[in-house]
């Protein structure tokens, strides 16, 4: 009895809830949903895609809900139900299934149109199914949180206009209710999500990692003699200092005098205030002799206080370990994390580390003093941008910056961009022969001595190494609206030659991208391969001593130790 009758009501509630969604939203947010089964930047698992295709399917939705409410709001008149516009209604709706099933049908193939550039496997199939299954999971999720703010906004509404015109308290209780919603996700659900990553990652930096012991040398950060406790590096702190070449293996592979290089490294409990952070770092590279070294370079590392070993290598290895790395930890959460919860705190500490090393750098005879560089991968490439200001050292200029995969908000990178020259695509700006800047990718691009482009490159130096398959890099809010200058052709090398700009979709697809930039093979997305970093470390910090073929042993050497890793 109890299950017929539950039979009889669960038909008539879905019934009743597909009868009040509306007919033109679910015909457009159809359409939104075909187009983000389209190729963008980085190949997405079938559960990707399905999120991406629910919040595009909800976008759809939403455009299609505002544009009817537009038309009464206007006092058009209403569509009446005749026989012809039930007919339009169903042509319609057929044809949007037929584009939904045209592209799901593609949708293998612009997958393997990007996986097979960037050297993966590709896919028989592109799980239909699945993906309309968790589609259909996140729409519905999204329609609920919607339906509830529209009932909150009605009764808010309701009470209100027993009071004041109808439009006024519409205008005021669509304020109240924004305002609710945002304090009931920001305060409450956001707080919580936070306090379970801010303690996952808290732990996760406290993590002594297998294999990777307390060094003994008196030169390394982090051993007895030094001013830094081992404990309180972090775990990217520690897994950077124990991972340095040593002198013999240096000398292995270059077959010349070698030294050990030098790593200082600050975590962010190794002292209260950034302050006491950036004079622990000074103190400790004088003590081991960073400023006696040829190369001095201030890496701003990750969010999570990563540097990348594959930089370092590249660096340590063309100079034959004759180089110092300082670095100071400013945050153990991963990047966006970062951005989210403390946007200034990056900054801050490259600046206030800037003006130390560099305060006392300028302090040294110039001839008695190394050269000093400038470097940082993503986040930090955007920090370290924002660590110095070039009027302030122009009379005394350091030497170089390289920066890998610069965030798209990052100042320099925006103004280099803006800058190039018309016939150069914006994923690799080419700018004027007496510009400091240089743009280079996975193909260097950066030219050899005996070019004319390098001959004219004097002072200065700016490399920023970006690939043409960064979201990171290339995602921008305004491809809701049009379509990104990096989107019209040619293409880079390693994007899909079937992408495509959406409106609204696009967007949706370089965010979620974004997020998952990181799951690509190295050499593509945002992962930065050895190789490519070891051309510009050549371009801008010149080592002597290097001729071609052993620049390539160099780079095949660092290619299979770091992809092994």
């Amino acid at each position: 009895m109890k299950i017929t009758k539950a039979s009889r009501i669960l038909p008539g509630f879905v019934w009743r809830f597909l009868r009040s969604l509306s007919e033109f939203g679910l015909m457009l947010g159809t359409l939104f949903l075909a187009a983000s089964l389209t190729p963008s930047l980085i190949p997405r698992h079938f559960a990707i895609q399905g999120i991406l295709s629910g919040l595009s399917f909800a976008a759809g939705y939403g455009v299609g809900e505002a544009l009817r409410g537009l038309w009464h709001w206007l006092e058009l008149p209403p569509f009446r139900q005749t026989r012809r516009v039930l007919l339009a209604k169903l042509a319609g709706a057929i044809v949007c299934l037929g584009v939904v099933a045209f592209f799901l049908w593609h949708a293998s193939e612009w997958q393997n149109s990007i996986r097979i550039l960037m050297e993966l496997d590709p896919v028989e199939t592109a799980r239909p199914f699945s993906v309309a299954v968790i589609a259909f999971a996140v729409f519905l999720a999204i329609i609920f949180v919607a339906r509830l703010f529209n009932l909150a906004l009605r009764a808010i509404s309701g009470w209100l206009n027993r009071h004041i015109p109808r439009r006024v308290s519409f205008l005021i209780a669509f304020v109240l209710t924004s305002w609710l919603f945002w304090s009931i996700g920001s305060g409450v659900l956001v707080n919580a999500v936070w306090r379970g990553l801010d303690s996952s990652y808290q732990q996760l930096d406290t993590l002594l990692e297998d294999g990777i012991e307390q060094p003994t040398d008196p030169l390394m950060t982090g051993s007895p003699a030094s001013l830094l406790e081992w404990k309180e590096l972090g775990r990217t702190g520690r897994a950077m200092v124990a991972a340095s070449p040593t002198r013999d293996e240096i000398e292995a592979f270059t077959g010349a005098p070698a030294m050990t290089p030098l790593r200082v490294y600050v975590g962010v409990r190794s002292a209260r205030t950034i302050q006491e952070r950036a004079k622990l770092a000074l103190a400790e590279l004088i003590r081991v002799g960073g400023f006696e070294r040829s190369v001095l370079v201030i890496t701003t590392p990750t969010g999570t206080g990563w540097i990348d070993p594959a930089n370092q290598q590249a660096l340590e290895y063309l100079h034959r370990g004759n180089v110092a790395t300082v670095s100071v930890q400013y945050s153990y959460l991963a990047s966006w994390l970062t951005l989210l919860t403390d946007p200034e705190i990056g900054a801050e500490t490259a600046r206030v580390v800037f003006d130390a090393i560099y305060g006392y750098w300028r302090t040294l005879p110039p001839d008695n003093r190394p050269q000093l560089y400038l470097h940082g991968l993503s986040l930090g490439a955007y920090n370290s941008d924002l660590s110095m200001d070039m009027f302030r050292v122009i009379n005394d200029p350091f030497h170089g910056i390289f920066w890998a995969g610069p965030p798209f908000q990052t100042p320099e990178w925006r103004r280099a961009t803006a800058q190039r020259e018309s016939d150069s695509p914006a994923w690799l700006p080419r700018l004027r022969n007496d510009s400091p800047v240089r743009f280079t990718s996975q193909q260097n691009h950066l030219g050899s001595p005996t070019d004319e482009q390098t001959a004219d490159w004097n002072g200065l130096r700016i490399v920023i190494l970006q690939y043409a398959s960064d979201p990171v890099t290339f995602f921008d809010p305004a491809a809701a609206w049009r379509r990104p200058e990096w989107m019209q052709k040619p293409y880079g090398p390693d994007v899909s030659p079937m992408l495509e700009w959406y409106p609204v979709i696009t967007f949706l697809q370089i965010l979620v991208d974004m997020m998952t930039a990181t799951t690509t093979p190295m050499g593509y997305g945002h992962v930065y391969a050895p190789e490519h970093y070891v051309d510009g470390w050549l371009a801008v910090t010149q080592p002597p001593g290097w001729n071609a073929s052993e620049i390539d042993r160099l780079k095949a050497m660092l290619a299979i130790q770091l992809r092994k890793d």
